[in-house]
Formats: C-alpha cells, sequence, structure tokens
C-alpha cells in the first residue's frame, strides 16, 4: 500500500517565478511546511538599499548569485495590488503604505512589496496546521518581521531563532565601525493555534555533564543525577508513608519487606514524607518498581532520591540561539560551490520539528536545493521552485548524486519542451533570458556554465570527463547560440579548445547550422584517448536544440559522470510513504 501512495505522488520542481508558480499551481492549504530564504543584496550598504530610484527600469533580477531587487513599473503594480485588496489582507495593506511613507521608494521597498505578495500566497498554500519558516539576515529582518505579522497574524508569531552561521570577524573594513556580523534570523510562524511539532533536543555540554550528571554507578559506569520525588501539587496517590531503614554505619535504603513491624537488631528505621506543602511526585507502586531497577537513592535524611541516567536523557530541549551548526564553507564535505548554501543539519532540524513522514514541504526559493534534499532523505513529499536554470541544474544532479536509485520520481516543470518555447526563453528580457537560455541549454548537455558575462569569448561551459586511469580530468568546452550562427563562430570555438587545452569542443544552436559550419567543425578532426585506441570522437560536434530535445547526446569517452558541479554526499532517503497532495 505505501508502494502504490508513493507511485501516486511525485515530486515537483519548477523553474520559474515563484509568485507565478504559487498562483497557478499550488493548491489552497495543501503545504504542511514551508522555509524560504530569499535574495537580498546583504552586502550592499544601507545607503544603496535606502537611495530613492525613478524612471521605469526593468522588473527586479534574480539571478544565481546576485539578489538585486530595484524599484520599477512591475513593483508600483505590486505595491498597488496589495494596498487595493486585490492581494488578501487589509493589515498588509496598511502596512505597505506606512512603510512607504517612512522609507520611500528604494530598493529596500521594492523588496518589501515583492515579499509581501509572496508571503500572502504562502500563507493561502499553508495547511491550518502548517508553518513556516522565514530566514534571512539582519539587513531587512526588522520589517520582514512586521510583514510576517500582518499575513500570519500576531497571535501566530511562535519564535525568533538566532542561528550562528560564522566565527568572529572583522566588520570594520571600508572604514565601518561596528559590531562583527555572525548571526542570521529565522522566524517561525504557525497559520493557526494548532500545528505540527516534534520536540528536538540538543547535546549537553561538558561543564553540565560535570555540575549535574555527577555520578558514577561502581559496576556500570553510568553518570548519572539524583532528582526530587516529590512535586508542590497532589495528584493520585501521593499520601502514603515512605519506610526505610539501616544497618549500623550503612546507608537508608527502602523498607519494603515490612521490618519496621519486626525491627532486626543492629537496625534503625523510620517512616520518611514530603515536606509540608509537598506530595510524592509518583504513586507507590512506581516507587517499588523504581527499587526493583535499581533506580532509587536515599539521601543522608533517608528522603527517596530518582537516578536519572545521562544516556536516557534527550538532551536538552530545542531553544532559539542555535551555535552547535556550523556553516558550509568552501572546504566544507557538503560544499557545492553555492555561495548561500545552507547546511543539512539546519534544515533537517526546521523539518524534523516542524513535520512529519509524508507531510509536504514548500521551499519557494530553493537555490542549491538543501531543503528539497533534506526533505527527500526525511522521507518528506517536497516542491521546490527557482528562477534560475542553474539552480534548476543544480539540484537535479545534487538529488541524483545523493540518493542514486533510493530518489523517487519527481518533475521538473516551466522548462522549454521544443525550439519554439526555447526561442521564447531567449528572447525574454525578464530574468536576464540570455544567459537563462544559456544555463538550460548547458543543462541539457550535462554542462556547468563558465561563469564569465559580457563580452562573448566563445566558452559558455565546460564538461569535465575521464578516459584513463590517471584521475586527471579532461575537458570539453561549450558554446552556446540563440541568434545567427556562421562558419566563424567555429573557428572561434576551434581557437579556444587550442587556447584552453580542451580535447573537444560542443557547439550548441537554437537555429540550423549552415553547410560551411559543418564542414569547418568536420576539418577539426578526431578525438582518440591514448587508452581506447579503438574509439574517436569527433573534435568539435555541432547540435542544435531540437537534436537535444529530442534525445542526442554529445559523444565523448563516459567512464564516470561528468563532475559538472561538485558532487553532493551520497545519502539513503528515509523509508517512508508519500501520499497524493490535496488541494
Amino acid at each position: 500500500m505505501a508502494d502504490d501512495r508513493a507511485n501516486r505522488w511525485v515530486n515537483q520542481l519548477y523553474f520559474g517565478d515563484n509568485l507565478d508558480v504559487l498562483r497557478e499551481h499550488i493548491p489552497d492549504e495543501s503545504v504542511d511546511l514551508i522555509y524560504l530564504d530569499p535574495p537580498f543584496n546583504s552586502n550592499a550598504t544601507y545607503n544603496v538599499l535606502f537611495r530613492e530610484r525613478s524612471g521605469e527600469e526593468s522588473a527586479a533580477q534574480i539571478t544565481a548569485f546576485e539578489d538585486t531587487w530595484q524599484w520599477s513599473i512591475d513593483t508600483e503594480r505590486a505595491y498597488r495590488e496589495i494596498v487595493t485588496g486585490e492581494v488578501r489582507g487589509e493589515d498588509l495593506g496598511e502596512l505597505l503604505q506606512a512603510l512607504r511613507a517612512f522609507l520611500g521608494q528604494n530598493d529596500m521597498m521594492a523588496y518589501l512589496t515583492m515579499m509581501a505578495q509572496r508571503l500572502a500566497e504562502l500563507r493561502r498554500v499553508l495547511k491550518p496546521t502548517g508553518s513556516i519558516y522565514l530566514h534571512c539576515d539582519p539587513t531587512a529582518s526588522h520589517y520582514l518581521k512586521l510583514l510576517m505579522d500582518a499575513v500570519f497574524g500576531l497571535s501566530n508569531y511562535k519564535t525568533e531563532i538566532v542561528w550562528k552561521r560564522t566565527s568572529a570577524h572583522n566588520d570594520t573594513k571600508q572604514g565601518r565601525r561596528q559590531h562583527g556580523h555572525i548571526h542570521d534570523t529565522l522566524f517561525f510562524y504557525t497559520k493557526s493555534d494548532e500545528w505540527t511539532w516534534n520536540p528536538e533536543y540538543t547535546d549537553y555540554d561538558d561543564d553540565y555533564v560535570e555540575s549535574n550528571y555527577n555520578h558514577v554507578e561502581a559496576d556500570t559506569e553510568r553518570r548519572f543525577k539524583s532528582t526530587d520525588v516529590t512535586a508542590a501539587k497532589p495528584g493520585g496517590d501521593t499520601l502514603y508513608p515512605w519506610r526505610v531503614k539501616r544497618a549500623k554505619g550503612a546507608g537508608w535504603e527502602a523498607d519494603l519487606d515490612g521490618e519496621w513491624q519486626t525491627p532486626l537488631a543492629g537496625c534503625e528505621y523510620k517512616e520518611v514524607r514530603p515536606s509540608p506543602g509537598r506530595y510524592w511526585a509518583y504513586s507507590l507502586a512506581n516507587m517499588i518498581q523504581f527499587i526493583r531497577e535499581g533506580k532509587l537513592v536515599h539521601s543522608r535524611s533517608g528522603r527517596p532520591r530518582l537516578k536519572q541516567y545521562l544516556d536516557e536523557m534527550p538532551g536538552i530541549a530545542l531553544q532559539d540561539l542555535w551555535t552547535d551548526i556550523p556553516p558550509v564553507t568552501a572546504r566544507s564535505r557538503r560544499s557545492l560551490g553555492f555561495k548561500t548554501q545552507k547546511p543539512d543539519p539546519l534544515l533537517e532540524r526546521l523539518i524534523k520539528s516542524s513535520s512529519n513522514e509524508g507531510d509536504v514541504v514548500l521551499d519557494p526559493f530553493c537555490g542549491c536545493g538543501t531543503a528539497v534534499a533534506v526533505a527527500e532523505g526525511l522521507g518528506r513529499r517536497w516542491i521546490g521552485i527557482d528562477v534560475t536554470h542553474i539552480a534548476i541544474s543544480l539540484m537535479r544532479y545534487r538529488l541524483h548524486d545523493t540518493f542514486g536509485d533510493d530518489l523517487l520520481p519527481y518533475e521538473v516543470i516551466g522548462l522549454p519542451q521544443d525550439a519554439a518555447s526555447a526561442r521564447a526563453l531567449a528572447e525574454e528580457s525578464e530574468h536576464d533570458g540570455r544567459y537563462q537560455f544559456e544555463h538550460w541549454a548547458l543543462g541539457l548537455v550535462d554542462a556547468r556554465p563558465s561563469g564569465k558575462k559580457g563580452a562573448d569569448s566563445g566558452v559558455d561551459g565546460v564538461i569535465n570527463f575521464f578516459d584513463d586511469d590517471s584521475g586527471k580530468a579532461k575537458r570539453i568546452i561549450v558554446q552556446v547560440k540563440s541568434g545567427k550562427v556562421n562558419r566563424g563562430q567555429i573557428a572561434t570555438l576551434i581557437g579556444d579548445m587550442e587556447s584552453q587545452e580542451a580535447e573537444l569542443g560542443i557547439f550548441i544552436t537554437l537555429n540550423k547550422p549552415s553547410r560551411p559550419m559543418i564542414q569547418a567543425a568536420l576539418k577539426a578532426g578526431v578525438y582518440t584517448p591514448e587508452s581506447l585506441p579503438d574509439d574517436s570522437y569527433p573534435r568539435v560536434q555541432i547540435l542544435t536544440i531540437d537534436e537535444l530535445l529530442g534525445g542526442a547526446q554529445p559523444e565523448y569517452p563516459r567512464f564516470a559522470a561528468p563532475p559538472t558541479f561538485k558532487r553532493a554526499s551520497r545519502r539513503k532517503r528515509a523509508q517512508g510513504s508519500q501520499p497524493r497532495l490535496s488541494g
């Protein structure tokens, strides 16, 4: 039954503006948990963020490594949509008007306006028992808190979590005199007064263990502390006498055999009761069971105390200051080279505490996909949304590298499916369409972007491959063209192959190549690996978008999957069912 239910649900990865995806594809009250880490230019100074803007600039751009939100015509339309009530929430409209009166018309106000739209949609798709975590840094956290209050309600605010994301460092560069910035903020809200909650615990620190669990059993070497067995309020069988005995020179122990009725010579007996105003916290039957389990000790006064073993305690209940989760650095084992990547343990803690297996987790700004990958590993269903093709490609490789054959089915929605939609993507000016097309096309051949924008150097992407056991990767350079193409571009590609010592070159074109181009590629000859003398591959290969969408792939030795992105650590998905999403 579990497998059948899992087969009916398909996890979803959307390419597109999350506002459009939310409005067009995600049903009301269908999501159990939302985590969002919206991009923001936190490296800019306040002078830039609060500078007045004018003119009708293009819509806010969100690219893989550049988070820029600017006031534009689209921002103005979004603002009016909220204020006039087209977006839910009278409080939200009033708040935005007040913020605009205070902040003016600048990047910060544009960011808050766009976020207000999205937060309203996120509340709509959240189940009544659902929760949302908004991750941000202190640059705009105080304003985002106001938005969250207006959208989700003051009574549904639960926690402001402070995550220490980095070690101490100097923030006095460029003449700034201020404290070091080492933390992020996560706002935890629910949709109602009933929400999913699974308590999480952290380990005790060494000082706490030494000072509190300061007893060690001689025979088992288990650490324990002794705790009071009385309570301030009565509850059930709490008025019984507790009788103890001791031999001369020995410690007190429970007298369960009734020796106090016929005392033994040389032994002392007495009856112990709670202090005035207090009661036994456990029934007599439970106290006797503690004795049989060896969990009761007695103080010098004869009062019983309960042993609490360190290895049986869950730890410290999770607090709102998190200093135990290190950030992902360039040297981290799980680093994917994505500068805003969040550590897996951070998302594991959020998802475990606020959802159950089979629940739906949504990340509308999923970037390199940490929330999606963690949700997959914990047996949750998931929906990821991102507006950049480089992020979509990175997430796909991450999921396959991490889970392999254990990965449940998922679908990618919003990618071009034919040459016409590919051409539309290439021609789109919004969201930096030219580079979006390039990133999408590079993903079709498992290539990573070269990272160079601006003047066209002829190299848009790179594929590393292996054709021997030396451990040294060979190189393929890739050029992508969405406009007119000619023979000279093949010559440029060949020149770049020589200068970058690349064994092969791939030319991807949206338009049909000319005969001179094909002839120039043929004249480049073939590549024959020394370790595979019977195999040869065209040094320059021209592939059209139509051919790639039809299943064609570049020809090159494939001793191992090309390391297009830094590989994610391998892990298995938690077992569990994933039932169908209901609207």
